[in-house]
């Protein structure tokens, strides 16, 4: 299969301003993308996209140009304004979208933006979905005449709807009630939906991480600041903190002990129940990045674990393979396909919530036969077209470790899909040893 020069691991991504994220190639992309649905669109009508956005202040601008691009290819457009990304996933299939665009850069600072893909069903494209716009894109733009342009509106109830729709997924018979949580949104395009939804299921929320400017989503909040939600918790003398990212696909929860909880932990929280009510339907599935113990513990349990490389999509090709519903990442990705086609936080915290409420557990407890093994990680900045596997010095380093963790441990080097850095991760059951060979091999490959 041909290699894509534009797509990474989820849709395009980059600092705004620096190609592809630019005005002139998003208005391309967006036309490129209308030539291609335009191409498989099976009614006379118009097909029309759904274009949600995060609280970065350049998604004024992305959204503009991705506008003008699709209805240049006469492409009618719907805005939803701040939404989740697993929001429009949902949307776009409810609505019977022909896709679903997302401007959002995820857990990235907010001088990143990109622009992410959902087709009619609320999946991620495919390869070959993303191949057939890179080709549409190199053909340039080619407006269809004025009668045929495309319109736009926006849908003005989009919030609403997501909330009920995540609302649909806790038991009707189960309740919040009693329950204080706190609920970071980091400043993103959760912070007008997530709150209300496990407010209006009867829990007290303290919100924080709501207040977006366009410049401080992710800032120093939300999934991947774990010590911010740790101290809210604790002052605020609630029982659980609920943390997302800037789009609301990522998931973390901190118990009343300031603990916080990754996506290992959660999985297994979620599947173990689900294997108790024999609701699992088969195995689990997560990545190259997932913790051995959980591989361990499900083992333990009997319950089948199969591995994908990083990134939800690839999760969820093996889900549809095996016809499983559950899968995620240690970042916090996680799946549960009989609720939602893509990753969403939202319903993943309310998956665990109904765990814990159901067997009247703690974090703690329900995910107690979980031992992580210690994991150290590094992200090595390289230049893209750098020749980094390919070092002597990267080779020998790497055979060297590999003898030291032979039966204590495992490596993990690979080129992340969006941003310009190469991430190494020792894994060991000694810390010390973990993070001695993630350091030498991380030297290895900046050197």
């Amino acid at each position: 299969m041909a290699s894509r020069k534009y797509f990474g691991t989820d849709g395009v991504r980059g600092e705004v301003g620096v190609a592809p994220i630019t005005p002139d190639f998003i208005m391309r992309l967006g036309h490129a993308t209308g030539r291609v649905l335009k191409r498989h669109w099976k009614s006379n009508a118009h097909p029309a996209v759904l274009i949600g956005k995060d609280t970065r202040v350049s998604g004024y601008m992305l959204e503009a140009a991705l506008e003008a691009g699709l209805a240049s290819a006469g492409v009618d457009v719907m805005l939803t304004g701040p939404l989740p990304t697993p929001a429009v996933a949902y949307l776009t299939r409810a609505l019977r979208q022909a896709a679903g665009l997302v401007i959002s850069a995820s857990h990235n600072p907010f001088q990143d933006n990109g622009i992410k893909f959902f087709n009619s069903d609320g999946d991620k494209l495919s390869d070959d979905a993303e191949l057939e716009i890179e080709a549409e894109f190199d053909a340039g733009i080619r407006c269809v005449p004025s009668s045929e342009i495309g319109k736009a509106k926006r849908l003005n109830d989009a919030q609403g709807r997501y909330v009920e729709f995540c609302k649909r997924a806790f038991p009707t018979e189960l309740t919040l009630r009693g329950l204080k949580i706190v609920v970071d949104c980091a400043h993103g395009a959760a912070y007008q939906v997530t709150p209300a939804v496990f407010h209006e299921l009867g829990a007290d929320i303290v919100t924080i991480g709501a207040a977006p400017d366009g410049v401080n989503i992710n800032k120093g909040v939300g999934a991947l600041y774990p010590e911010y939600i740790t101290e809210k918790v604790i002052n605020h003398g609630a029982d659980l903190g609920i943390s997302v990212d800037g789009d609301a696909d990522r998931l973390l929860v901190v118990d009343a002990k300031g603990k916080a909880y990754d996506g290992d932990q959660l999985v297994y929280i979620i599947a173990a129940h689900r294997a108790a009510q024999r609701q699992l339907h088969g195995g689990v599935v997560g990545t190259q990045m997932t913790n051995y113990g959980l591989e361990r513990a499900f083992t333990d349990r009997g319950i089948p674990f199969a591995r994908a490389k990083v990134g939800d999509r690839y999760i969820l090709e093996i889900l549809r393979e095996k016809k499983w519903l559950i899968g995620g990442e240690n970042s916090g990705h996680i799946l549960c396909l009989d609720r939602h086609t893509t990753g969403d936080a939202t319903i993943a915290a309310l998956e665990v919530l109904c765990a814990l409420v159901q067997k009247n557990q703690s974090l703690a407890d329900a995910s107690a036969d979980v031992v992580l093994l210690p994991q150290h990680l590094i992200n090595v900045r390289i230049d893209r077209a750098s020749a980094w596997a390919d070092k002597a010095q990267v080779k020998s380093t790497m055979a060297d470790w590999e003898k030291k963790l032979a039966g204590k441990g495992r490596i993990l080097l690979r080129p992340s899909g969006t941003e310009p850095v190469v991430r190494v991760m020792v894994e060991a059951e000694d810390e010390a040893l973990a993070r001695s060979g993630a350091e030498a091999i991380a030297a290895a490959v900046a050197a």
